[in-house]
């Protein structure tokens, strides 16, 4: 069985949902386009980019994963929607209203494993719906990088309910850069996407390594997308900036050696320097799929290992990781 670990979908029903539910979300708006397809404003930020159609597209998915052999695909849901502007008790609401339709999809599609939406707006809140989140079978869920809009930071001590409930649920947590990287200049040419989603991750993840988050709660699953985003290349810079402050911060190269990591990296140089600084047993395919600068053909990375290895990439972490 070939799992790909990291991808996103947003059931019709839900697009649905959100249309005829937008006025119980006062600080909502959504922006529609000529095309039918709408992006959305939360309290005033940003607008976001429309919905793809490819994201709400079951047998286009279906029709691709059937192409490149892919049997199980984890599906979040969509960062720009995640909505972490939104007060907390619309977000916890916009949340809940999230994952009761990614579950049902899933439900009536097994093909697809669902990760939850958070109101990371909140610790309280988003421990909230983590617990329910799993009495209701999902085994964790995506959260954003940046928790309560731009400039937000995973180790607020706000959200430490949220930490603990992830501690005490075993949850997989797979943090993925959010819609606006918070730099500027990666606006042009591309680079946000190609750049601004590694450095936007690469801060985020490495405030958590530092804090102690990755140690304290380490019954928590954490995966980092996009091969690491350059955490394990930066990994000796890291551990020189904590030899230098061993008393005030936490062990990079421990804290590695203890998330999870994909193989959305698009080169297999790469693909070998990860596995050589992270182990074989902490890494899984991953496609991002709908979006272009995610792998259209993700086993095509893998050519070159023994099926001993690519067997661990395509299903045994994945399928121990979900419990599959």
């Amino acid at each position: 069985m070939i799992i790909d670990s990291h991808a996103h979908f947003i059931p019709s029903s839900l697009l649905a949902a959100i249309q005829d539910r937008a006025g119980e979300f006062a600080a909502l708006s959504l922006i529609h386009d000529e095309s039918g397809s709408f992006g959305f404003s939360f309290a005033g930020s940003k607008p976001t980019r429309p919905a793809s159609k490819m994201l709400s597209d079951t047998k286009g998915r279906l029709e691709w994963m059937d192409a490149n052999q892919i049997d199980r695909q984890v599906i979040g849901g969509w960062l720009d929607m995640f909505g972490y502007e939104l007060p907390v008790d619309e977000g916890q609401r916009w949340s809940a209203m999230i994952n009761e339709h990614l579950g049902q999809f899933c439900a009536e599609n097994d093909r697809f494993l669902p990760l939850a939406s958070l109101p990371m707006q909140n610790g309280i809140a988003a421990a909230t719906v983590l617990d329910q989140a799993h009495q209701n079978g999902f085994k964790g869920a995506m959260i954003g990088t940046q928790p309560k809009g731009k400039g937000g930071v995973l180790d607020d001590p706000e959200l430490t309910p949220f930490w603990e409930s992830a501690h005490r649920n075993g949850s997989v947590l797979f943090i993925h850069p959010v819609f606006d990287s918070g730099d500027d200049r990666v606006n042009d040419y591309g680079m946000n996407n190609a750049i601004g989603r590694i450095t936007d991750t690469l801060i985020a993840i490495s405030r958590i390594i530092y804090s102690g988050h990755v140690e304290t709660y380490h019954n928590a699953k954490i995966v980092i997308g996009i091969g690491g985003s350059a955490l394990p290349y930066v990994l000796g810079r890291m551990m020189r900036n904590y030899n230098l402050h061993k008393d005030t911060l936490a062990d990079p190269s421990k804290a590695l050696s203890m998330l999870y990591y994909d193989t959305l990296l698009h080169d297999p140089d790469a693909l070998a320097f990860l596995i050589r600084a992270v182990g074989i047993d902490r890494i899984m395919l991953g496609s991002d799929m709908p979006f272009p600068i995610g792998d259209p053909s993700p086993l095509a990375v893998l050519e070159g290992l023994d099926m001993a290895d690519r067997n661990k990439l395509v299903n045994g972490v994945a399928s121990q990781l979900f419990g599959l």
